[in-house]
């Protein structure tokens, strides 16, 4: 029984100081009193100054086109252009529509074998034959002029085969 007081006792010391303590006046906390605001003197905006305007593009770089074109040769006694010509007419007329407003001139020469005429007759076929497969690759007609030279003005002596085949050919002008 004595530890049964002894607990009730302790029980009743802490239930009173938990009461005294609960109803003690509490201290009010007064907050400062506001101080006045002072103006404060700001730095002045910055002002961004503006990004400058991007420089405008360069202008497209336009090639010149090459009207450099040789080596267009033809068998003998033929005006039907050999396969070995197509690369170089199918460039010949990529760079001839670069610009539609230049003119050219067709240039057909032969070998000295056969006759005069015939090989004037001979170098106006090669000429139109240039011509007709570059109006067929999309150049202007009106662009393009021919003119057989027959065996006038050789680029090689006409003494052998070798020579007489350079001979056989078509130069592209322009006018």
């Amino acid at each position: 029984m004595k530890q049964l007081t002894f607990r009730f006792f302790l029980l009743i010391t802490v239930a009173s100081t938990l009461a005294i303590q609960s109803c003690k006046p509490k201290k009010i906390v007064q907050k400062p009193a506001p101080q006045p605001v002072t103006a404060v003197q700001l730095p002045p905006p910055v002002q961004k100054t503006p990004d400058p305007a991007p420089a405008p593009p360069p202008p497209p770089v336009v090639q010149k086109p090459d009207y450099n074109f040789n080596n267009i040769q033809f068998e003998f006694n033929s005006g039907i252009l050999k396969t070995d010509a197509y690369p170089i007419l199918d460039k010949a007329a990529t760079e001839m529509k670069k610009d539609p407003s230049v003119k050219f001139i067709l240039n057909g020469y032969a070998s000295a074998e056969g006759t005069a005429d015939h090989n004037m007759e001979l170098s106006a076929q090669r000429a139109n034959s240039v011509k007709i497969y570059l109006v067929n690759s999309g150049v202007n007609a009106a662009s393009l002029a021919t003119k057989g030279y027959g065996e006038s003005n050789p680029i090689s002596e006409n003494t052998d085969e070798a020579g007489r085949a350079l001979n056989r050919r078509v130069e592209i002008k322009k006018q």
